[in-house]
């Protein structure tokens, strides 16, 4: 039997979401076609324009996820639950990236405030982007008991000013190794860090903190560096302590990819673990992981002329957050794309945790 067109047409790959982070060779479909992500993006809708990350993969259709032309019509599909079935306290539901969602489920969108409701089950689709897994609804606030499967009620441990619910929408694809138990865990270290000013500046840094450590790890999905040719390199014989570990143990590890025997030696005498002689610590305890991340954050100025910590609540902005992790390379004219994609994280986690993003985004 020769296949009709619908039933022979290639499978829409997930649909693309606009708060993900994808990564090189990652697919989405958008649009009536699958695309591949050629490089880290975040927030650039698949197109053959724009910065050139997306490529075409062809048209699709016919089995895959995004729905056929017969079954999204208003006449055919199911309908959308009305507000008044919207269960009591779904105000505490919050909206998380990759939970799966049963048709009829209400959640809170952190984003834009609003709610939606589920028409269709979807594996955490984006409210905003998959209209025709969600639709707009009311909700009642008459009850304020938590629903059994919300999260957002519960005290943020260690005080934290990012839930667990926002971490989980920030990194939907993070490697397991960081949790966010060790990120909290690892706050006790720094008690100043996202915890100076007012709550807008407390969230704003926690933002720049995980905007950054969100681009030098593709999304949180790399332990360690991936260039193994470069291992070697990050031996300073020059120092009297030299590299106990050997000299090519002191490659970039963790979310700021903490490098060098004299950076290893550094962040563990601030922290009070031999780091120069296991350095391996970085990328086998989250905790410590997390530590040496706000350990560059709270206490190096880099390339730069102050601490990341200190821009963000002294008011310099963002972009001199870029300054001091990566300034000599990509400010100043000198990486804009790189720029642009940390300010693109900066943007949409200032978001989710629904304050402003302040002036001085770029540098």
């Amino acid at each position: 039997m020769v296949p009709t067109t619908s039933t022979a047409a290639t499978a829409c790959t997930t649909p693309y979401s606009a708060s993900q982070v994808y990564t090189g060779g990652m697919s989405a479909s958008y649009n009536g076609h699958n695309w591949n992500a050629k490089w880290w993006t975040q927030g650039e809708t698949p197109s053959t324009g724009g910065s050139g990350v997306w490529a075409d993969q062809g048209a699709c259709g016919g089995g895959g996820t995004s729905p056929s032309p017969t079954n999204s019509s208003p006449a055919t599909s199911s309908p959308s639950p009305s507000p008044s079935s919207t269960p009591r306290a779904c105000e505490l539901s919050v909206w998380v990236a990759g939970t799966q969602y049963t048709t009829g489920t209400v959640v809170k969108y952190v984003p834009n405030g609003k709610f939606y409701v589920a028409t269709h089950d979807n594996p955490g689709y984006d409210p905003t982007v998959s209209t025709w897994y969600w639709s707009p609804t009311t909700c009642s606030t008459d009850n304020p008991s938590p629903s059994p499967t919300s999260s957002s009620t519960t005290p943020n441990p260690g005080g934290f000013v990012v839930s667990e619910a926002q971490f989980n929408q920030m990194f939907p694809n993070r490697n397991s190794f960081y949790t966010y138990s060790g990120l909290v865990a690892a706050l006790k270290a720094y008690p100043a860090f996202a915890n100076t000013g007012s709550d807008t500046v407390k969230k704003q840094e926690a933002a720049a903190f995980l905007a950054n450590i969100n681009h030098e790890t593709g999304g949180l999905v790399y332990v360690v560096e991936q260039n193994t040719a470069n291992y070697p390199h990050y031996c300073d014989t020059t120092q009297s302590y030299g590299c106990p570990a050997g000299q090519a143990a002191y490659y970039g590890r963790g979310p700021i990819q903490l490098s060098w025997n004299f950076n290893y030696k550094a962040a563990g005498d601030a922290l009070g673990i031999d780091l120069l002689h296991n350095p391996n610590l970085v990328q086998t305890d989250a905790s410590v992981a997390w530590q040496t991340g706000i350990w560059y954050w709270m206490t190096q100025n880099g390339p730069g002329t102050m601490t990341a910590h200190n821009a963000m609540v002294n008011g310099n902005g963002f972009g001199e957050t870029i300054r001091s992790i990566n300034g000599s390379l990509e400010c100043n004219g000198g990486n804009p794309a790189q720029v642009q994609s940390r300010v693109n994280a900066y943007t949409s986690f200032t978001a989710i945790l629904g304050v402003p993003t302040g002036s001085n985004l770029s540098c």
